[in-house]
């Protein structure tokens, strides 16, 4: 029994108890409510991976098949979950396979922990066997992170990561335990972090922004919003649905943000951005005030910076203040949390509709209608398209599934035109843009969201990068639905070669192995198919399935997502074709 004096009048009691520091790891993660966690063993975490042997009526966990799709199904427990998601690692290679789950996550704010084994201390520098500076690798892919040589220092060291992972801007964290750390027995105790000093998680709202950006709203006759992830991670739906409303103003989302408002929402406009819709990018070279709610500008949102929304007062909803005026100059900067900013905002908004400036983006959607989409929903060519696979899905799921995408023209075809009827729904690498993201992570959305239709959406490239994880699928008897829209290339960068390097198809074709055969050698359910008439029942036998399902469905070879803004170009010169 430990007594610490706070202060001269209080007085608090901590029980201790004397343990290793690999039990102490668990019972901090069991104290953070942790569930499930995502890994691979090895030498120098094998400490913490004995007790997690102890402990397994109180953690579930989840062994990949390699360390990426760890992290990858860490974050998609995360994404679906708003928990933090947790990866375990041994040193060495198992600690550096972590690193581009870790950089995803980072680029695209998914709070998680990852902890890894390390050599012992005394060897720290030795070229050791399995030894690498993970810190040192981590640094500039996570928000936090340390390395713990003393037992006595790990409970500290994973409160402040998972108040960090989860707090403010969301984001991942790395703890390296060296392994005589883990053996060493200390008089534990566990105190959840709720404060570090120097560390301000949500800025306070500079006084008067808020009067300053309702003055611009209620005056502005052509506004737009634009908005992100943001308004998910701060669970601000409700505010921003109530928001958009009132002020009757159209609302065009990021990738990640997709979801936030329904799909059918009469003021959803579309999704911005390279492949996004006609509308929302057009416009934005139009409207006198934009409205950035949750969202950073990325290059792939804004096209050609020097003329992006030259024209327009520019007024930016953010948490992290270093996201402001990085690259989009703005008018009126309101910082904060976005649940709290946009209730705080809703009572100076003026009720308006802009029903002359929504006639605008109705006029432009009729034109992508008879151009691009009607093509792609009610194709009359011979080739199966990537979209009339999304709108069977659509059909079949009534827009209640959660997405789940890799990297691709599918991530860009299923982001267009995907349902999405509840928050939460699309899952994807959105920043890092990483291939073979979408299996795993379906297996931590799904694990984390049981009750959920789960639908993982791959390409025939992106699928092969972390293909294996289908052992821990059939392991772990998670129900994923997983559909590789096959079109014998790597379908985006062949696009690029064909409309920007004169079809000169360098390294771009795939030869590509019997994906059925695969699936049914992990004991998953299986069908292939390669003709139009085939589709709907198949896409229907799938989402009924009880269990994990692979469809694989052979696609247009050579089929192209449209609209599109060519790198560099303004987004008011999106090509339809």
């Amino acid at each position: 029994m430990e007594t610490q004096t706070i202060t001269k009048k209080e007085i608090v009691t901590k029980v201790t108890e004397r343990i290793s520091g690999s039990e102490a790891v668990v019972r901090c993660l069991i104290a953070e409510d942790v569930k499930i966690i995502y890994g691979y063993p090895g030498g120098a975490i094998m400490p913490v991976y004995d007790e997690l042997y102890k402990y397994q009526d109180k953690i579930h966990h989840v062994l990949a098949r390699h360390e990426q799709g760890a992290t990858h199904a860490a974050q998609g427990f995360a994404r679906i979950s708003g928990k933090v998601g947790v990866a375990i690692a041994t040193s060495g290679p198992g600690a550096t396979n972590l690193i581009t789950g870790i950089a995803d996550a980072q680029i695209d704010s998914t709070p998680m922990v990852c902890i890894t084994g390390q050599v012992s201390s005394h060897l720290l520098g030795s070229d050791a066997f399995q030894e690498t500076d993970i810190v040192g690798i981590s640094t500039p892919v996570t928000k936090w992170n340390c390395q713990v040589t003393k037992a006595a220092d790990i409970p500290e060291a994973l409160a402040k990561a998972f108040y960090i992972a989860k707090s403010g801007r969301p984001g991942p964290v790395l703890i390296d335990i060296t392994k005589d750390a883990q053996f060493e027995e200390f008089d534990f105790s566990y105190e959840k972090c709720t404060k570090i000093r120097s560390y301000v998680p949500i800025p306070k709202t500079v006084a008067g922004t808020l009067e300053a950006a309702a003055k611009l709203i209620n005056a502005a006759k052509k506004p737009l919003i634009v908005w992100g992830q943001g308004i998910i991670l701060s669970k601000a739906e409700e505010q921003f649905k109530a928001f958009v409303e009132k002020a009757g103003i159209p609302a065009a989302w990021t990738i990640l943000g997709a979801s936030a408002l329904p799909t059918s929402h009469p003021l959803n406009v579309g999704m911005l951005g390279m492949h996004g819709n006609y509308a929302p990018n057009v416009l934005t070279n139009e409207c006198d005030v934009l409205i950035a709610i949750g969202m950073r500008f990325d290059d792939r949102v804004t096209g050609k910076l020097d003329e992006y929304a030259t024209q327009a007062k520019v007024i930016h909803f953010e948490i992290d203040p270093a996201e402001v005026d990085k690259n989009v100059k703005t008018d009126v900067a309101v910082l904060g949390d976005a649940k709290a900013t946009l209730a705080a905002i809703l009572p100076l908004i003026d009720e308006n509709s802009h029903q002359e400036w929504h006639q605008q983006f109705n006029d432009l959607y009729e034109i992508e209608y008879e151009k691009v989409i009607k093509g792609d929903l009610h194709p009359t060519k011979e080739g199966l398209t990537m979209g009339e696979v999304i709108k069977e899905i659509n059909i079949q799921s009534k827009g209640d599934a959660a997405i789940v995408t890799d990297v691709g023209q599918h991530q860009m075809i299923a982001c267009r035109y995907a349902e999405f009827n509840k928050t939460k729904s699309n899952i994807t690498s959105g920043g890092l843009g990483t291939m073979g993201f979408g299996l795993p992570a379906a297996i931590g959305a799904k694990m984390a969201a049981p009750e959920r239709e789960v639908v993982s959406i791959s390409g025939d490239g992106g699928y092969q990068m972390t293909i294996q994880e289908l052992g821990t699928i059939f392991q772990q008897k998670a129900a994923v639905k997983i559909v590789v829209l096959n079109n014998d290339f790597l379908g985006m960068v062949r696009q690029w070669q064909q409309l920007f390097f004169d079809k000169r198809y360098a390294s771009t074709e795939m030869v590509n192995p019997n994906f059925v055969a695969i699936a049914e050698g992990y004991y998953i359910k299986a069908k292939k198919v390669t003709k139009r008439e085939e589709l709907a029942d198949a896409v229907k036998e799938m989402m009924a399935s009880k269990e994990a399902y692979f469809l694989e469905v052979c696609v247009e070879k050579e089929g192209n997502v449209f609209p599109m803004v060519p790198s560099g170009a303004s987004v008011s010169q999106i090509r339809l074709e």
